[in-house]
């Protein structure tokens, strides 16, 4: 039997982790690989390929934990911005107080998907119907 692939548990700790953190009333801070394509963060507050983000309800806005993003709004130095990464950039979930949380080992760099097999067209002819009793 064959197995079917899984989807990621990244996203699903992410978001248990979060809340796990907001519930025992602390500041969610995530780690986020900023080498990684597709990660619109503020380019002055980047160290070292890394940007802590404080994912506070009170510090953000419209945040979206999905399965394959993060997005939200926050303000850095009076100016909002928007920020977007996909969800296999964040390193750590931590609250800020104590540190508990979770990392996460970096993703490795996905293969270029499989081109899909060339569909063969059905043979012609005449029609079969059969009695299914």
């Amino acid at each position: 039997m064959e197995t079917m692939p899984m989807t990621s548990q990244r996203p699903y700790f992410i978001r248990a982790i979060y809340e796990w953190i907001i519930d025992n009333d602390l500041t969610p801070y995530v780690l986020v690989d900023t080498e990684m394509e597709q990660v619109e963060v503020p380019q002055e507050h980047i160290q070292d390929g890394k940007i802590i983000l404080n994912l506070s309800p009170s510090a953000i806005q419209g945040l979206d934990m999905g399965n394959e993003w993060i997005s939200f709004s926050a303000r850095f130095s009076g100016r909002s911005m928007h920020l977007l990464f996909p969800v296999t950039a964040v390193l750590a979930v931590y609250a800020q107080e104590n540190g508990q949380g979770v990392t996460f080992p970096p993703e490795p760099v996905a293969e270029p998907a499989k081109a899909p097999e060339p569909v063969t067209p059905p043979k012609k002819g005449k029609p079969v119907l059969r009695r299914v009793k």
